[in-house]
């Protein structure tokens, strides 16, 4: 199902990571941690690293910024996806979104149900665009960033996935900005 066509050349996309926590500093940040280390060990490149407490237009601000910013390709958030009233980073993550990428949620679902069962159900993990990025919004669970990294973007950010990546459309991602 997930196949690297070795006949293109590897294309590393610059990818943010931003974790969201009112308790985690860098030192506790594990979820962060094994982001940073997939992201590198792909042949990615760490772009910028964050921590933001729960604050809903705190997050939206930084998605924004980053979004706009000519040296990030990709931001992926953790943490604040659950469903108590201090999780807001979905919500953020729509305001910020120009379109959502609603099967990215539906996918990961299914990894998830395979690893924790009908636990996967409180997951509200999302994916969209904005200003000709991605974003994407794992839950802050270390388990659950790994298994979104080896199972979706491990293969949907590397430009040589067939039959087809989300690398391969960057340049349409903001076709519409260009129209008159």
């Amino acid at each position: 199902m997930n196949r690297i066509d070795e006949s293109k050349e590897f294309i590393p996309n610059r990818i943010a990571v931003l974790t969201v926590s009112d308790t985690r500093g860098f030192d506790q940040d594990k979820s962060g941690d094994v982001l940073q280390a997939r992201i590198e060990g792909a042949g990615h490149i760490l772009a910028d690293r964050k921590i933001l407490r729960d604050e809903r237009g705190e997050i939206a601000e930084q998605l924004r910024a980053w979004s706009l910013n000519p040296e990030i390709d990709v931001i992926i958030s953790t943490g604040g996806t659950g469903l108590t009233g201090r999780d807001v980073t979905i919500e953020a993550h729509r305001d910020v979104y120009e379109k959502e990428i609603e099967a990215f949620g539906t996918v990961f679902t299914m990894v998830s149900f395979q690893k924790i069962g009908t636990s996967a159900v409180q997951s509200r993990a999302t994916g969209g665009v904005a200003n000709g990025t991605y974003l994407f919004a794992l839950p802050g669970s270390s388990g659950a960033c790994k298994d979104a990294w080896d199972e979706i973007l491990r293969w949907q950010l590397d430009y040589r996935h067939r039959p087809c990546n989300f690398v391969e459309i960057f340049p349409r991602l903001d076709e519409h900005k260009r129209r008159k």
